[in-house]
């Protein structure tokens, strides 16, 4: 096995910025060493495990706060954070919450590591992040907290920076790490001294990696295929669950708190986006309580069946939007499930002709909006049936920076609320507004988008 060549870009080096970031740890220490409350908590089952491991879980949050990794991490309440607002941010990131009928205790944090993404493929750097932050947070919870912890499993979320630097534009986006273990998976994990003891049961456990099923890797440059793997944690409740849940798991970011969450994200600015669904941090409403019961997140296999289902009307939409709407003739309209929600995905060749590549990212992102896939939704958007239920709008577009077969290109996703985008060609809601409520990707990496900031 090779050694994995971990090269980090470290992007926040302003001795301002640490300074602040020091003086409000100082000032709120107390926030820092505090946890959830179990009087705020409204379900029976997760107050009753929060009032029982409530001096536990405080003792291991101060214990959390003090350990050193390579670069500042902080728990938190939400992941996706600037720098800048997570000292002062909810740090209460340990939480007993819901994943897919099961009760799991979640840790949530922001781990200031921004990771080169020319040296370092999408599975190096959440194999990185899961070997310096998630086993040693790991042995200190098992540590702190009894083998037969009456839950389910224990969960990791955990947010990284990628950052890409080319010679016209240099730039970063987030990626969450998520991995959820099975309780007795989690103690022998923390007990394993090789990669392939660890191995053994990442591949049994549920990873993703911003939202998509990931088969990680610990030793290889590439991820595993997933449909491979054996995953252990069930999607439905079993008759073996050690906590009383029944309310069915609901969309969030991934694992997802007790307390009730809105689901729009603020609008945050460029140029670093705090991934608000990446990703993606939900904002909780004023008045806490609890969920409703929800079906659960729709699976790949959902997605198909809705694919059976409208092949037919696909099929025509593919064939018109190749001469109407620039689509692209290797991938037709297709359903998808992104962020435990179907998405109908369409790509599309950008009629714009953009030079050489130079100039900013987000000016080609923001003229790829406005001048092309724009004056398209309301058609494209009048041609779905409103009888299909999906949520998401997935545009993908395509930039073409250089001539030739083999010339360089780049890839632009606007993925939309199918509401959001409803009102934007109603004239409801202006075109920021709509990106507001959206996630934009560029070669899969995402951006925050301010359209006049880039006129």
């Amino acid at each position: 096995m090779r050694p994995m060549n971990v090269r980090l870009s470290f992007c926040f080096i302003r001795q301002t910025l640490f300074l602040a970031i020091a003086l409000a740890m100082s000032l709120s220490a107390s926030l820092a060493s505090a946890q959830v409350s179990p009087s705020e908590i409204q379900n029976p089952d997760l107050k009753a495990l929060e009032e029982t491991y409530f001096q536990q879980l405080k003792i291991l949050n101060q214990s959390i706060a003090k350990t050193k990794f390579p670069f500042p991490f902080y728990l938190s309440r939400f992941v996706g954070l600037d720098p800048a607002q997570q000292a002062e941010a909810d740090s209460r990131g340990l939480e007993f919450v819901r994943f897919q009928d099961r009760v799991i205790l979640k840790v949530t944090g922001n781990y200031n590591a921004a990771y080169d993404t020319a040296r370092l493929t999408q599975n190096e750097r959440a194999a990185s992040t899961f070997r310096t932050v998630v086993i040693p947070i790991l042995g200190q919870l098992t540590a702190a907290l009894p083998e037969d912890l009456a839950c389910d499993g224990i969960g990791f979320e955990i947010s990284h920076h990628a950052h890409t630097r080319e010679r016209s534009y240099d730039y970063e986006g987030k990626e969450i790490l998520v991995v959820v273990l099975d309780r007795d998976d989690a103690w022998a994990l923390s007990r394993a001294s090789t990669d392939s003891a660890r191995q053994e049961i990442l591949n049994r456990s549920k990873v993703y990696v911003s939202g998509t099923d990931f088969g990680l890797s610990l030793t290889e440059r590439d991820p595993l295929n997933v449909q491979a793997l054996p995953r252990s944690v069930p999607t439905k409740l079993d008759a073996t669950s050690t906590a009383r849940s029944s309310t069915a798991a609901s969309h969030s970011s991934l694992l997802k708190s007790n307390r009730l969450l809105s689901s729009v994200s603020p609008p945050v600015a460029a140029p670093i986006d705090p991934a608000p669904a990446s990703a993606n941090p939900v904002v909780p409403s004023p008045k806490a309580a609890d969920p409703t019961p929800l079906d659960p997140p729709p699976a790949p296999a959902d997605a198909e069946r809705l694919n059976e289902k409208h092949q037919p009307q696909l099929a025509a939409l593919a064939k018109e939007g190749l001469t109407r709407f620039h689509f692209v003739d290797y991938a037709p309209p297709t359903f998808v499930v992104f962020r435990d929600q179907i998405a109908l995905q369409m790509t599309l060749r950008n009629s714009i002709q953009f030079g050489p590549v130079k100039g900013s990212i987000y000016k080609r992102a923001a003229q790829s909006f406005d001048l092309f896939l724009a004056p398209q939704l309301k058609d494209l958007s009048d041609r779905i049936s409103p009888d299909v239920k999906f949520q998401l709008f997935d545009f993908s577009v395509l930039n073409k920076l250089s001539p030739g077969p083999k010339g360089t290109s780049e890839a632009i996703e606007f993925i939309c609320p199918r509401s959001a985008l409803k009102q934007f060609v109603n004239a409801e809601i202006t075109n920021q507004q709509l990106l507001d409520q959206s996630v934009i990707l560029i070669n899969g990496v995402r951006i925050a988008l301010n359209l006049q900031l880039v006129e």
